[in-house]
């Protein structure tokens, strides 16, 4: 599910031109939420830039379809996603952050103040910005992937792990993100099944020979997930062998975590005219920074993070795009 709107560049809808009359300036625009989001926000709030947040259609972004979350520091007995979530929510509002729900669905970054409209019906004028928009996990598109979702259903292996410690699991994909989950889920699990649509490996060479390695790692060449099964949690996935082929076959096999590992994709598209992101839409900022090829436009969070996609991370670049916002906003005061 995408969490913000696709660029219209057109102006009009059917029946005339989209005219918005409701138009409200701010200092610092936050689009977006989750960890990143709302750290930004608490330091914003904190150097007096009164920020404005948009939440987007996931308020509390991916971390809030996570049961318990153990590895993020301050919560020794571990906490589920959804109350830190409302943790930080609380905490960037305590200290003035106007937090709101709507879904940034056009921008334009051409000049200051910055324009972004919210569903497509009210502007907001900004002198900054800070894009905290997240990425959204690729799942398969089965049914079993909702149900299960939350219990024995994970998009990342670091985060969830460590549950699963003894336990047997699957992978699905064939890339270097596949290959370094199920590395690291071999360093916790009893075993770990790879499991891969086609007869090869798209991941880097280093990578397949750690994989080919690894003693507890087994490759179901050419498989395709028909679907879960289980009491309330993931007990075991069905595959189909060599679909579409005289020889088809259905396999079963035993399991208590089903990981995707097929890639996420930016929440960057509206901004993609005027942003610089790469070839799969993460957005670029400069290194040691979270300043954009935009002055007054900063990214933070799995919106330009495809390598650590932590909630610690996420959290940690939303500090970076707030103190840089505060710092280019003192030298760039708008006339």
């Amino acid at each position: 599910m995408a969490l913000f709107g696709k660029m219209d560049t057109s102006g009009e809808k059917a029946g005339g031109t989209n005219e918005i009359t409701d138009v409200e300036k701010v200092k610092v625009l936050i689009i977006g939420s989750g960890p990143a989001g709302y750290t930004a926000a608490i330091y914003a709030a904190r150097a007096n830039l009164s920020p404005v947040m948009y939440e987007g259609l996931q308020p509390g972004g991916q971390l809030t379809t996570t049961t318990e979350v153990e590895n993020f520091p301050g919560y020794p007995s571990g906490i589920t996603g959804p109350e830190m979530m409302e943790d930080l929510k609380k905490q960037a509002e305590r200290f003035g952050t106007s937090v709101r729900f709507g879904m940034a669905t056009k921008a334009d970054f051409s000049k200051r103040p910055f324009k972004v409209t919210i569903d497509d019906k009210k502007m907001i004028e900004a002198e900054a910005v800070i894009i905290a928009t997240g990425a959204t996990a690729k799942y398969l598109g089965l049914e079993d992937e909702k149900k299960y979702a939350g219990g024995g259903v994970s998009a990342c292996a670091t985060c969830d792990g460590f549950f699963y410690r003894g336990k047997d699991v699957a992978v699905v994909g064939g890339g270097d993100t596949a290959a370094e989950e199920a590395l690291y889920l071999a360093g916790l699990c009893n075993k770990v099944y790879l499991i891969v649509r086609r007869d090869e490996l798209r991941a880097s060479k280093v990578m397949q020979e750690r994989v080919f390695n690894a003693p507890n790692i087994e490759i179901l060449w050419k498989h395709q997930t028909k679907g879960l099964f289980g009491d309330g949690v993931v007990e075991g996935a069905t595959l189909v062998k060599e679909k579409g082929t005289p020889n088809e076959e259905e396999v079963k096999i035993k399991i208590d975590g089903f990981f995707l590992a097929i890639g996420h994709t930016p929440n960057s598209d509206i901004f993609k005219e005027y942003l610089e992101t790469d070839e799969t839409g993460y957005i670029k900022t400069i290194s040691g920074s979270a300043k954009t090829n935009v002055p007054g436009i900063f990214a933070c969070g799995d919106v330009q993070d495809h390598i650590y996609r932590q909630a610690v991370t996420a959290a940690g670049s939303g500090c970076m795009a707030a103190i840089d916002a505060e710092r280019w906003l003192a030298e760039n005061p708008l006339k």
